[in-house]
């Protein structure tokens, strides 16, 4: 089935982000500009947005603690179905803009990669259970 991609920029990334269709702009807490999010609007896209937006979110979060100043960061997430509409996985890139040291900039990612919260649980198979 169809790549369901989504991505959401912030800082100096968010202007990459202009040729794309259904552009929306949300506030963010840590960035004076806020983020900018491509998607469609359908379930698979809103999936894969929040893998996408929770690793942004921990990349500033988990940045500011570190020390580690943070001009942008851009969050690309996609992923397909198969023909019973299960997910047959999602991948994310990442890219960080900063002055910092490049060696510091990739633990920064790797270690939102290992603490990210909405990753970690699709990761465990959350449960989906319906409540009347």
């Amino acid at each position: 089935m169809s790549n369901f991609a989504v991505v959401c920029a912030s800082g100096s990334f968010r202007d990459r982000l202009a040729g794309h269709e259904g552009v929306t702009h949300f506030g963010h807490r840590w960035t004076d500009g806020g983020v900018d999010v491509a998607a469609g609007l359908t379930g698979a896209h809103v999936l894969h947005l929040a893998v996408a937006v929770c690793v942004l979110n921990d990349l500033y979060r988990e940045a500011q603690d570190c020390g580690i100043p943070v001009d942008g960061v851009r969050v690309e997430a996609e992923g397909e179905f198969d023909e019973d509409w299960s997910s047959t996985g999602i991948t994310y890139r990442v890219d960080v803009d900063s002055p910092a040291d490049l060696a510091r900039v990739e633990d920064l990612i790797a270690l939102v990669d290992q603490i990210a919260e909405i990753p970690r649980a699709i990761r465990a198979g959350a449960a989906v259970t319906r409540t009347a």
